[in-house]
């Protein structure tokens, strides 16, 4: 009997051991975000805690966002852009930005192994207990059991889900859907009724074509069109980001899901017949090839893998809520694909295009080979310190506490799918696309990751940040959240040992930590000179600056055009602080035509070596707008002996001089 207890009470104590853990920093969401934060904070010496209420890490950049949303790769910076560094490894490349979603987690998870990181799947939040204006502890519970509970004190906490759940349990002030244009003075907020990602005219929305008492279509909502610029609370449209096969070997048949329902594609199907010329997957999705013959499949055009206005509930809803909503959008999009391949109303070329593809055997194998995470575009948006506005974006507003960068179109997808009249006639159309860019990189405020001083002094909040609906489009990216939760981490960390709020962090001192150590390991940084470098650069003849966000790297470009047959050289001199052994590499943007061959010189400060670049050459791969070349491994000097310099060889089109990169390969 006495043995019995003792071993009960052993249970007991163990238990209560695991079920109340005690960190410096709590990390919330097993995004790209969180997980990047999770591996800054132990690096930076705290002892912390990463949790997932799913079981996979990685959010998009692993659930299948291969093809990633880049902007301008000036603004991927630290341990993000290490990030990308090493899938180009897995693939034999530099850096790459396209791959298939089991590298990108199995990667994550390499980044939690090294960084020797407590993690915690499976678990979700269920209250938060605060004091004083800082958050104590909070409890979870198990997602597949939630009356197991499970509690947390930390000093610091990080909020990285895409659902800001712990910003709103902790009181902080947030918004959802999209602001009026008037409240922050915007002109592409609120209602939008643009033409990108649209319905052509005529398409009918009635169960009976022409006959309103016949009730509307599936997927048509009765809302009226409000003044453009209105605000509203209705999120923009999740979607699957959808990865299949094309290899037999590698296949699992797509089948008619359970509960499936064709009328749910009725418009579609008027669609398919208003436009007879697009026989083309293409014509209908976003058909984007990954390594090994996979994919990244993503909306297009007026109707695809949007389920537009179908998550209004999501942001704010319960645990399961949100669930019902994921199984509609899987349900959905699944069964979209099944009538692709096999309706006989889609043209006989389009199913015998879908027909090639399945779903991968490789990839999500413990989900039926399905991501496990929707997309979840935009949910709850933080009211923080400060708010990054459309001006912000366009480079009209720049703050001076930034602690990374953004680049991409501001980019919102549908919202609503209503009924409107042109000309006489009713007719369907989709609401809420935006995209609208030419700006270049861009910095986002420290502010902006942190609550208001009054409502939370330990908290940060990297993803559902502080930003309008419109500027928060163009900064929801994949690298960003990863950059930014690099930030916080680190901010968190600073805070500690300052004994502080995060409203009271050095920021200039954060600023130049974020700099000197990218990597967030102390190892030696790599060194940039950008033709914007002008203290870095030697520019001879004509060269021409372009701004192009999509052209260079960084916020401009150097083109000669060769006008007149004059010398035109542009000579990069980087301050190397440490000798050794440098991998350089020149930045060429993709541009319609150019030389068909550039010189290019290194020197070390002692002999120089001439590469000849044939631009034909230089295969540029995704979203990206310009392509890394390696130049070779040079012994470099101390200070500023070294150079690389560009120049036209074959002045049979334009001449790009952007960026040179020195890497240290010691």
């Amino acid at each position: 009997m006495r043995y019995t207890l003792t071993i009960c009470l052993s249970l007991l104590l163990t238990y209560s051991a695991i079920a109340q853990q005690q960190v410096d920093i709590c990390v919330y969401g097993g995004t790209s975000g969180g997980v990047i934060a999770a591996y800054t904070a132990r690096k930076a010496g705290k002892t912390v805690i990463l949790i997932e209420p799913g079981k996979h890490l990685g959010g998009m950049t692993s659930g299948g966002l291969g093809l990633t949303d880049i902007g301008n790769k000036y603004a991927i910076t630290g341990v993000a852009r290490d990030y990308y560094r090493r899938i180009g490894q897995h693939y034999g490349k530099f850096e790459q930005w396209i791959f298939e979603p089991h590298v990108a987690e199995n990667l994550f998870s390499e980044y939690i192994k090294r960084g020797q990181i407590d993690i915690l799947l499976s678990h979700r939040l269920s209250s938060v207990k605060k004091s004083s204006g800082q958050i104590q502890e909070i409890v979870l519970e198990n997602s597949d059991k939630p009356s197991a509970k499970r509690t947390i004190r930390a000093k610091m906490f990080i909020d990285c889900s895409y659902e800001g759940d712990l910003m709103a349990k902790a009181g902080v002030s947030y918004t959802v859907g999209r602001e009026d244009n008037s409240k922050y003075n915007e002109t592409i907020s609120g209602v939008q009724l643009m033409t990108g990602h649209q319905l052509p005219d005529g398409i009918d929305p009635y169960k009976t074509p022409g006959d309103p008492n016949s009730g509307l279509v599936w997927g048509v909502s009765p809302a009226k069109l409000e003044p453009n610029g209105t605000g509203d609370s209705k999120a923009q449209a999740y979607n699957y980001r959808i990865c299949l096969s094309s290899d037999p070997a590698n296949q699992v048949t797509i089948t008619r899901p359970a509960g499936y329902d064709s009328t749910k594609y009725e418009l579609l199907v008027r669609l398919i017949a208003a436009q007879p010329q697009k026989r083309s997957l293409n014509d209908y999705f976003i058909w984007s090839g990954m390594p090994n013959k996979k994919t990244d499949i993503n909306n297009r055009n007026g109707f695809s893998t949007d389920m537009i206005g179908m998550n209004y509930g999501y942001p704010d809803g319960s645990y399961q809520k949100r669930e019902q909503i994921i199984r509609d959008h899987e349900l959905y999009t699944k069964g979209l694909l099944y009538f692709f391949g096999h309706d006989s109303r889609v043209p006989q070329e389009l199913r015998d295009q879908m027909l090639k593809w399945g779903y991968p055997k490789d990839e999500y194998t413990d989900t039926g080979n399905w991501s496990p995470q929707l997309y979840i575009r935009e949910a709850r948006r933080m009211v923080g310190a400060y708010v990054m506005t459309q001006a912000n974006c366009q480079g009209k507003e720049v703050v001076t506490d930034g602690v990374g960068m953004a680049a991409y179109t501001m980019d919102s997808h549908n919202i609503q799918r209503i009924v409107i009249e042109k000309d006489g006639k009713k007719m369907a159309k989709n609401e809420g696309n935006v995209e609208v860019g030419g700006f270049g990189p861009y910095p986002i405020a420290y502010r902006a990751l942190i609550p208001k001083e009054n409502e939370c002094q330990n908290l940060l909040v990297p993803v559902c940040l502080s930003a309008s609906h419109i500027a928060y489009g163009s900064i929801r990216m994949e690298p960003v959240f990863m950059v930014l939760g690099q930030s916080t981490a680190l901010a968190a960390a600073m805070a500690i040992d300052a004994k502080t709020s995060v409203q009271k962090v050095n920021i200039a001192k954060l600023q130049q930590e974020l700099k000197a150590n990218p990597l967030a390991d102390g190892s030696t940084p790599e060194i940039l000179v950008d033709n914007d470098s002008q203290k870095m650069t030697t520019i001879t003849g004509p060269w021409r600056v372009e701004t192009k966000s999509k052209g260079g790297y960084g916020p401009s470009y150097l083109i000669y055009e060769g006008q007149g047959g004059e010398t035109a050289t542009v000579r990069f001199t980087p301050d190397i602080i440490k000798a050794g052994k440098y991998r350089v590499y020149a930045y060429f943007p993709r541009l319609a035509k150019s030389a068909s061959e550039l010189g290019i010189t290194v020197s070390d400060g002692k002999s120089s070596k001439s590469i000849p670049i044939k631009t034909a050459d230089i295969v540029v791969v995704g979203q990206t707008s310009g392509e890394w070349v390696a130049l070779g491994d040079y012994e470099l000097p101390k200070g500023q002996a070294s150079s690389v310099e560009i120049a036209a060889k074959q002045v049979d089109g334009p001449v790009v001089a952007d960026a040179v990169l020195f890497v240290p390969a010691f």
